[in-house]
C-alpha cells in the first residue's frame, strides 16, 4: 500500500479518509461532541500546550489556537517542527489571499503523509472556525503522535491502549479500559510515572478519593522531570461526567514518547518471556514423558514374571480360570497400555520437533527410558505372552487326556479286582485231597477252565500297567496312589499265576486217579467262559469314556461301533450254541434219571448268567448309539464356530494388511494443505476405530472356539494372535502418521514457511522418492537437491548428510528434508540474543538483580528465572546479583560464552 487514507467526519462541513482501521472508527467529532462546552475547553487547552510543546522548539508558540493558525505561517511552522521536513516557502504578504496560500500549503503537506482531506478549504482555518482548527490540529496529532504507536502487532489507539494496560498491570486501583474515565482518578498517569521513573512519585501514599491531588501530582512531575507541558486541568477532568477522550489520548501519547527509550528493555522482556515460556512447556513436557516411561515400564516390570510362571495347576478348572484371567489381561488390561506406548512416542517425537524449531538440545530421557528401551521391554512382554498362552493351551490339553486316562485307570482296576476278588483263597484250597474221582476230575476241569480265563484277562492287567506308565509320563497330579494301585494289581496277578501253576501241578499228580469226566460240562465250561469273558469285554467297550477333537474322529467310533453291531448275530448264535449244551446236559439227565446237584463242577457260570449278560449288553447297544449322536452333535457345532471364526478372519486379515500398505503410501499420496492432510488422516483414522467392533466379534467367537476345547481350524491361516498383533500395529501406525503431519505444521509455523514453499518441498521429495516409501536413498536426495539449484562438492554433500541423518540410517526422511531446507532462514532466538535481552534489562550490567527481574518480566517467568540463576560472583557484583549469562546459555545446552 503506497498511502495510509483517513477518513475523520466533522460536522457537515468535511471529512478526512483513512484506510486504517482505528482512524475508520472515528466517529466522535459529530455535532453533539463539538457543542460540548466542557469537552471543547479540555481540547482547547490540551491541542495548544501540545503545538506549544513542539513550536517552543522553534523560539514560537501561540495563545488562542483557532486565531494564532488564521494566517497559517505557525502552522507551517509547526508541520516543519514535528516531521522535520521543510515546507515550501510561505506567502509574506498579509492579504487574505496570502493567508488562504499558506493554509493550502500545510493542508497539503498533511495530504502528502497519507491524509486525503475531503470537502475542507483553506477558508474555515483563516475564518478561524475554531471547530474545523480543532478537527485539523486532531488529525496532525493523529497522524504524527499516535499513528506510529506499535504495540505487540496493534497500533495507533490500540497499541497506546495496550501499552498503558501493560505498564499500569502492576498496580493497585488501576485498571485502564479506555481514555476517558479511566484516568478520572490520576493513578494511571502516576502509575505510568512510577513505572518508569520510581525516583519521581512515591505511589504507596496515593490514595483512590483524592483524584484532584493525584492528578496534579501526574502533571507537576510530567512538567518538571519529564519536560512535558501542563495540558489538563485536575478540576475540568474530575468534574466532567466523561473527561474528553482526544484530549486525553493526546496527553498520554506525550508520555509514551517521553518513556519510548525504555521500550528497548520492554523488547528485551518480551524476548526473554517468549524463551523462559518455550523452556517451561519443554520441561512439563520431558517431566511428562519421564513419568509415562516409568508407568509404563514398572507396568511391564510387574507383568513379565506373572506372564513367565510355567507352575501348572493340577485341576482342568484352575488351568482354566489361569486361561480367563489371560484373557481378561488382552481384552482389558494391556489394550490402555498400548495407547499409552503410542502417545509416549508421539510425545517424545513432538517433544524433539519443538525443542529443534527453538535451537535447544535434544531431549535425552533417564538411562533406561529411551524410546528404543521401551520398545525392547514391550517386544520381550510380548514374546514371553505368546509363550504363555501356548503353554496355558498346551497343559490344558494334558490335564483333559490325563482326566481321561485317570478315569479310564479307575474303570478297568475297579473290573480287574472285582474278577479277582477271592481268586487267591481259590486257588489256595486243598479240596482235592478229599475228593471223589468225579470231583477230581470237575476240580482239573475247572482249573483248566480258570486258567483261560485267567489267561483272557492277561491283556486288562497289560492294558492298566500301559495307562499307568502314559498317566506318569503325562506328570499326573496323583500319579502315587496311581502306581501303588497298579503295582497291587501286578503283584497280585504274579502271585495268581504262582498259586495257578502250584494247584495245576498238584492236581495233576493225582489227575491219574481219575477215569472219567462230563465231557458235557467240561464243553459248557470251555465255550461259556470265553462267550463270557467277551461279553465283558464287549460291556467296557461299549461304557469305555471318549474324546474326540473332530467329525472324522467320532464318525471313525462310530464305524467301530457299526462293526460291533454287526457282530451281534454271530454272537447271539455262540450264545445259542453254549445254551444247547447245558440244555443237552438236561435231556440226558432227564433221559437216564441223573440226579443233578444244579451245579456245574467246571464253571460258576450258568445259562442265566450268560442270558442276563447277553440282555446288558443290548441294552448298552443303544445308549452307546446315543452317546456317539451327541458327540457328533458336538463336533458339527465346533466345525460351525471354526468357519464362523475362519470367515471373519480371512476378512479382518487382509483388510488389516491392505490398511497397512495404504498407510505406508499415505505420506506420499495426499495432497491439499497440511490441515487438509490432517483432516484425511484423521477421517482414516475414525474409520480404522469405527473397524473395532468387527475385532471385538471375532474376539468374542475366538473365546467361543477355546471354551469349547478348539485349538487348530483347517479353514483359515489367520489366528487370533495374528489378528491381534495387526489391529494394535495398524493403530500405532496411523497415530505415528498424524504425529508426523503435526511435526510438518509445527516445523512450517515456526520456520515461516507458506503452504505454497511446502507443496514445493513435498514435489521435489516425492518426485526423488524412487520406493514411494517416505525416504531417499542418498544419491535420489543429492539429485533432488542438484535439481533445486544446490552445487555440491564431496565435501559439502557429507557434511550435509551429517545434518539430514545423523544416525547414518542411510535414508533422508522427509521431516529431516524440510528440516534441512527451512534451516538456514529460520528465524530463532539464540543464547547470545537472550544474553543480550538480559543485558537490557540490567542497565548493561554483567549481572541482574532480583528486583530488576520482578519489575520487567510477569511474576511467573521472573520466579522461573530467580530460581535457576545462580549467584554472580564477579568482581563488580552486588548483593543479590544473579547470573544471567549461564543461565542464557544453559537455556540452549551450551557451556559459557
Amino acid at each position: 500500500m503506497t498511502a495510509v487514507e483517513t477518513q475523520v467526519t466533522y460536522n457537515t462541513s468535511y471529512t478526512i479518509q483513512h484506510e486504517d482501521a482505528y482512524m475508520t472508527q472515528e466517529e466522535d467529532w459529530d455535532r453533539d461532541l463539538l457543542l460540548d462546552p466542557a469537552w471543547e475547553k479540555q481540547q482547547r487547552k490540551t491541542f495548544t500546550a501540545w503545538c506549544n510543546s513542539h513550536l517552543r522548539k522553534a523560539g514560537t508558540q501561540i495563545e488562542n489556537i483557532e486565531e494564532d493558525f488564521r494566517n497559517g505561517l505557525k502552522l507551517m511552522l509547526l508541520l516543519e517542527v514535528i516531521s522535520g521536513e521543510r515546507l515550501p516557502k510561505p506567502d509574506k504578504g498579509k492579504m487574505r489571499f496570502h493567508k488562504i496560500a499558506n493554509v493550502n500549503k500545510a493542508l497539503d503537506f498533511i495530504c502528502s503523509k497519507g491524509v486525503k482531506l475531503v470537502s475542507i478549504g483553506a477558508e474555515e482555518i483563516v475564518d478561524g472556525n475554531v471547530k474545523m482548527t480543532l478537527g485539523m490540529i486532531w488529525t496532525i496529532i493523529l497522524r504524527f503522535a499516535i499513528q506510529d504507536i506499535s504495540v505487540e502487532e496493534t497500533s495507533a489507539k490500540e497499541g497506546l491502549l495496550l501499552w498503558c494496560q501493560r505498564k499500569t498491570a502492576p498496580y493497585r486501583n488501576v485498571n485502564v479500559q479506555n481514555f476517558h474515565i479511566s484516568w478520572k482518578d490520576g493513578l494511571a498517569l502516576c502509575a505510568l510515572i512510577h513505572r518508569h521513573r520510581p525516583d519521581l512519585i512515591d505511589y504507596s501514599k496515593l490514595r483512590k478519593d483524592d483524584p484532584i491531588s493525584n492528578l496534579n501530582t501526574a502533571f507537576e512531575v510530567a512538567e518538571k522531570f519529564l519536560d512535558i507541558p501542563k495540558m489538563l486541568d485536575a478540576e475540568d477532568i474530575v468534574n466532567t461526567p466523561k473527561p474528553d477522550e482526544k484530549a486525553i489520548m493526546t496527553y498520554v501519547s506525550c508520555f509514551y514518547h517521553a518513556f519510548a527509550g525504555a521500550e528497548q528493555a520492554e523488547t528485551a522482556a518480551n524476548r526473554i518471556c517468549k524463551v523462559l515460556a518455550v523452556n517451561q512447556e519443554n520441561e512439563k513436557l520431558m517431566e511428562e514423558y519421564e513419568k509415562l516411561a516409568s508407568e509404563l515400564l514398572e507396568w511391564i516390570r510387574r507383568t513379565i514374571p506373572w506372564l513367565e510362571n510355567r507352575v501348572a495347576e493340577q485341576t482342568m478348572r484352575a488351568m482354566q480360570q489361569k486361561l480367563e484371567d489371560f484373557r481378561d489381561y488382552r481384552r482389558v488390561h494391556k489394550p490402555p497400555r498400548v495407547q499409552e506406548k503410542c502417545q509416549l512416542e508421539i510425545n517424545f517425537n513432538t517433544l524433539q520437533t519443538k525443542l529443534r524449531l527453538s535451537n535447544r538440545p535434544a531431549f535425552m530421557p533417564s538411562e533406561g527410558k529411551m524410546v528404543s528401551d521401551i520398545a525392547n521391554a514391550w517386544k520381550g512382554l510380548e514374546q514371553v505372552e505368546k509363550g504363555y498362552e501356548e503353554w496355558l493351551l498346551t497343559e490344558i490339553r494334558r490335564l483333559e487326556r490325563l482326566d481321561h486316562l485317570a478315569e479310564k485307570f479307575k474303570q478297568k482296576c475297579g473290573m480287574h479286582e472285582a474278577w479277582t476278588a477271592g481268586k487267591e483263597e481259590l486257588l489256595s484250597q486243598k479240596d482235592y485231597e478229599s475228593a471223589s474221582l468225579m470231583e477230581i476230575r470237575a476240580l482239573m476241569r475247572k482249573h483248566e477252565a480258570f486258567e483261560s480265563d485267567l489267561a483272557a484277562h492277561q491283556d486288562r492287567v497289560e492294558q492298566i500297567a500301559a495307562i499307568a506308565q502314559e498317566l506318569n509320563e503325562l506328570d499326573y497330579h496323583d500319579a502315587a496312589t496311581v502306581n501303588a494301585r497298579c503295582q497291587g494289581i501286578c503283584d497280585q496277578w504274579d502271585n495268581l499265576g504262582t498259586l495257578t501253576q502250584k494247584r495245576r501241578d498238584s492236581l495233576e499228580r493225582v489227575e491219574k486217579l481219575w477215569e472219567t469226566i462230563d465231557q458235557l460240562y467240561l464243553e459248557f465250561a470251555k465255550r461259556a467262559a470265553p462267550f463270557n469273558n467277551w461279553m465283558d469285554g464287549a460291556m467296557e467297550d461299549l461304557q469305555d469314556m471318549f474324546i474326540v477333537h473332530s467329525i472324522e474322529e467320532i464318525q471313525s467310533l462310530i464305524t467301530a461301533h457299526d462293526q460291533f453291531k454287526a457282530t451281534l448275530p454271530e454272537a447271539d448264535k455262540e450264545r445259542m450254541a453254549t445254551i444247547s449244551i447245558h440244555n443237552e446236559i438236561l435231556k440226558i439227565a432227564q433221559t437216564y434219571g441223573i440226579k443233578l446237584s444244579g451245579i456245574n463242577p467246571y464253571t460258576n457260570l450258568s445259562q442265566p448268567d450268560i442270558n442276563t449278560k447277553w440282555e446288558t449288553v443290548k441294552h448298552l447297544v443303544p445308549l452307546r448309539d446315543q452317546m456317539l449322536q451327541e458327540e457328533v452333535a458336538r463336533q458339527q457345532a465346533n466345525e460351525r464356530l471354526r468357519r464362523q471364526f475362519a470367515a471373519q478372519a480371512n476378512i479382518i486379515g487382509p483388510w488389516i494388511q491392505t490398511k497397512m500398505e495404504e498407510i505406508s503410501h499415505v505420506s506420499v499420496d495426499i495432497a491439499g494443505s497440511l490441515e487438509e492432510q490432517m483432516n484425511s488422516l484423521k477421517q482414516y483414522e475414525q474409520n480404522i476405530i469405527n473397524y473395532k467392533s468387527n475385532i471385538d466379534k471375532l474376539e468374542g467367537d475366538h473365546q467361543l472356539s477355546q471354551e469349547s476345547l478348539i485349538f487348530d481350524n483347517k479353514h483359515t491361516n489367520y489366528t487370533m494372535e495374528h489378528v491381534r498383533v495387526g489391529w494394535e500395529q495398524l493403530l500405532t501406525t496411523i497415530a505415528r502418521t498424524i504425529n508426523e503431519v503435526e511435526n510438518q505444521i509445527l516445523t512450517r509455523d515456526a520456520k515461516g514457511i507458506s503452504q505454497e514453499q511446502l507443496n514445493e518441498f513435498r514435489a521435489s521429495f516425492n518426485h526423488f522418492d524412487r520406493k514411494r516409501n517416505g525416504m531417499m536413498d542418498p544419491d535420489d536426495f543429492r539429485a533432488c537437491l542438484i535439481s533445486m539449484g544446490y552445487d555440491l562438492g564431496e565435501v559439502e554433500f557429507a557434511r550435509i548428510m551429517t545434518l539430514v541423518d545423523p544416525n547414518n540410517t542411510g535414508v533422508v526422511t522427509f521431516q529431516a528434508f524440510i528440516d534441512f531446507m527451512t534451516r538456514e532462514t529460520a528465524e530463532t532466538d539464540t543464547a547470545e540474543q537472550v544474553m543480550a535481552s538480559f543485558k537490557i534489562l540490567a542497565s548493561d550490567k554483567n549481572y541482574i538483580t532480583v528486583d530488576e527481574l520482578r519489575r520487567e518480566l510477569p511474576p511467573e517467568q521472573a520466579e522461573y528465572c530467580i530460581s535457576r540463576m545462580t549467584r554472580y560472583i564477579g568482581a563488580d557484583a552486588a548483593p543479590g546479583a544473579l547470573d544471567y549469562i549461564s543461565f542464557s546459555s544453559a537455556l540452549y545446552g551450551e557451556s559459557d560464552l
